[in-house]
């Protein structure tokens, strides 16, 4: 039985660059991307793309919208408490619609 051999610097460098060549053969003996199925890959990226971009665009309006819902209640609420307060008359026909209402809930 022979023994392990220990290569030396020279034969070191004859199998890196039998390695280095016989990957480049491998590199150059690739088949060439098929035109077709580029094309339809490319159309598929870009349709995504597109998906993406009106999906963004759409939650974006979305929270502009509620940002405008928000402002607008808002100057709601600013502009109810700045009403004149209620009569007492007022007062006692809110108060008696809501005992109405609780005991309607109830029944």
């Amino acid at each position: 039985m022979a023994g392990y051999k220990d290569p030396n610097c020279g034969e070191r460098a004859s199998a890196s660059r039998d390695a280095k060549q016989r990957a480049l053969d491998a590199l150059r003996n690739k088949a060439a991307p098929d035109p077709e199925a580029v094309a339809a890959k490319q159309a598929a990226l870009a349709a995504r793309e597109a998906a993406q971009a009106e999906r963004r665009a759409a939650r974006k309006a979305k929270l502009e919208q509620e940002k405008a819902e928000k402002a607008e209640r808002k100057a709601a609420v600013e502009a109810s408490k700045t009403v004149a307060p209620r009569s007492e008359a007022e007062l006692k026909a809110a108060r008696d619609a809501r005992y109405a209402a609780r005991k309607a809930r109830k029944r």
